[in-house]
């Protein structure tokens, strides 16, 4: 009895691995709600000229009308570009993309969809991202540059002429930010619901163990 209550109090005092790091865990609430921010007042500003035939209810808009959605949209752009510029320096410079995201192989990707869609994806080690993980945050990292570049080029298209250019023209421009928007706000049903499936994961975004 004794050498079991002395192992159970080793386990007790054993520190709980750290999955997230604090830089990683500011970084990404940050980035959340500046994405929220950036979406809502962005519906706002599209309601004033939308390129399809809807608009987004006026409830779910931030704003209030187009000067003030540019006003909400500026502002956490400034917020997204800052903070998503340390994210990506500090997570090539501490190698954490490479150790986290690669490699990425179709047949891993494969294989770990269907084990998804049969259930049978494990998450006990919350340290390595699975292969549809690594596809997901890698491919919104490459959404979220172009979702930049697109909005530079629409916000100044004489001055940053080359943006433009690199996109074709201002309209594509417009296209390429609606659609990297639509994968971001998709981006987020996946992110969330995956979190309420393995809430783990959540518990370690917040406290980081």
């Amino acid at each position: 009895m004794s050498s079991l209550t002395v192992t159970d109090e080793q386990v007790r005092a054993t520190p709980a691995k750290v999955i997230q790091p604090a830089w990683v865990r500011i970084m990404h609430w940050i980035n959340a709600l500046a994405m929220i921010l950036m979406i809502l007042s962005g519906w706002q500003i599209y309601n004033a000229s939308p390129l399809f035939d809807f608009r987004f209810p006026r409830d779910i808009t931030l704003g209030g009308w187009l000067a003030g959605g540019l006003l909400w949209h500026f502002a956490a752009m400034w917020l997204l570009m800052i903070n998503g510029l340390a994210y990506l320096v500090t997570g090539f410079a501490t190698g954490r993309f490479r150790k986290k995201l690669l490699p990425i192989t179709p047949s891993g990707v494969l294989h770990d969809v269907r084990a998804a869609l049969t259930f049978k994806l494990g998450h006990d080690d919350l340290t390595v991202y699975n292969y549809v993980q690594r596809l997901l945050y890698a491919g919104i990292i490459v959404v979220g540059v172009l979702i930049v570049l697109s909005g530079l080029a629409m916000w100044k298209p004489v001055q940053l002429y080359y943006l433009v250019m690199l996109f074709g023209d201002y309209p594509t421009a417009r296209y390429v930010h609606f659609f990297c928007m639509a994968a971001i706000c998709a981006f987020l049903v996946v992110h969330v619901a995956l979190a309420l499936l393995v809430p783990k994961s959540l518990r370690a975004m917040i406290i980081g163990r």
